[in-house]
C-alpha cells in the first residue's frame, strides 16, 4: 500500500530529488507542483498489475527504484526495465487509465511524487516543451525494454546479471546495492540456486561482494567487460535523447531533454 506523506511542495526542492523533473523550466514545473503529492512506497509495494487502470504517473525520488516486470504463466516473471530518480514509472505519454500490460514493482522503497495521469496530461497539453521532455523519456525508457527483449532472448545469464548490477548501480550512486539474491533471481527469471552460482564466479573474478542482503560492486570497469552490450547501448540512448550526464563513477546525475541529439557522452568529475 502506498503511503501519501504531505503536499510536494511542503518538501524542501521536491524537484531536484528527480531528475526528470528537475530538467524541467519554471513554467513547466508551475503546472504540475500543485498536483504533485509525496509518497513513502515500500519494497514490493505493486504500482499497478498487468490489466489495471494506470491512473497515476510516479516519480521515483533518489534512492528509489522501480522495475517493470512481465508476469509467464508458469509463475515467473522477467524485469524489461529499471526505474529510478532519472525518470518516471506509468501513463507518462498516454492519457492515464489504460491498461497496463506489465506490472509494475518497487524493487527499493524510498520516497516518491505522484501525479494524477489526467492531471499530467492537462498540464502536457498546455506545454509543448513539457510534452516533448515526457515524450523523449518514454522513448528512452522504451529502448531499455526493447533492449531487454534482445538481452533476455540471447545473452547468457553471466552478462545479463552484470548488466542488471551495473542498471542499479547508475541510479543509486553507490557500491553497495541493497539486493537480494531472491530479487536479483526474480529480475532475471532464474532459480535461486542458478543464480548463486552466477554470482560465485563473479565473485572470484573480483568484480562483486556477496553478503547477506547486498551485493557489492568491487570493480566496476571489468564489471562492464563482463556484461553485454546492452547496458551501454541504452546509456548512449539516454545520453542522446534525454542529455544525460554520468559522473566517473558511472552515475546517472543530470538530464537536459532540451539538448541537442546525438550529443557526444558527457562525464562530470565525482
Amino acid at each position: 500500500m502506498v503511503q501519501t506523506l504531505k503536499p510536494a511542495l511542503q518538501s524542501a526542492d521536491p524537484f531536484g530529488r528527480n531528475l526528470l523533473l528537475r530538467s524541467l523550466a519554471a513554467a513547466e514545473r508551475r503546472l504540475v507542483a500543485s498536483h504533485l503529492e509525496e509518497v513513502r512506497l515500500r519494497t514490493g509495494d505493486v504500482l499497478f498489475e498487468s490489466g489495471d487502470d494506470v491512473t497515476h504517473v510516479t516519480f521515483p525520488l533518489d534512492g528509489t527504484v522501480a522495475t517493470l516486470l512481465v508476469p509467464l504463466r508458469e509463475g515467473r516473471t522477467i524485469e524489461t526495465a529499471t526505474v529510478g530518480h532519472e525518470g518516471a514509472i506509468g501513463g507518462v505519454v498516454s492519457q492515464g487509465f489504460l491498461p497496463a500490460f506489465n506490472r509494475a514493482v518497487v524493487q527499493i522503497g524510498g520516497a516518491a511524487l505522484r501525479v494524477s495521469a489526467a492531471r499530467l496530461q492537462t498540464a502536457k497539453q498546455a506545454s509543448p516543451v513539457l510534452r516533448n521532455a515526457l515524450t523523449r523519456y518514454s522513448d528512452c525508457l522504451l529502448a531499455q525494454v526493447l533492449q531487454s527483449v534482445a538481452c533476455n532472448a540471447v545473452h547468457p545469464i553471466e552478462q545479463r546479471s552484470a548488466k542488471w548490477l551495473l542498471t542499479l548501480h547508475d541510479r543509486l550512486g553507490t557500491d553497495t546495492l541493497p539486493v537480494t539474491q531472491e530479487l536479483l533471481a526474480d529480475m532475471l527469471g532464474v532459480r535461486r540456486t542458478y543464480l548463486s552460482g552466477v554470482l560465485s564466479r563473479l565473485q572470484r573474478q573480483g568484480l562483486i561482494q556477496v553478503s547477506r542482503g547486498r551485493i557489492t560492486i568491487s570493480n566496476r570497469k571489468a564489471l562492464q567487460q563482463a556484461a553485454c552490450e546492452c547496458h551501454s547501448r541504452v546509456r548512449n540512448h539516454y545520453t542522446e535523447v534525454l542529455g544525460a550526464t554520468y559522473r566517473t563513477d558511472g552515475t546517472l546525475v543530470a538530464l537536459d531533454p532540451t539538448a541537442a541529439p546525438n550529443t557526444p557522452p558527457s562525464l562530470v568529475t565525482a
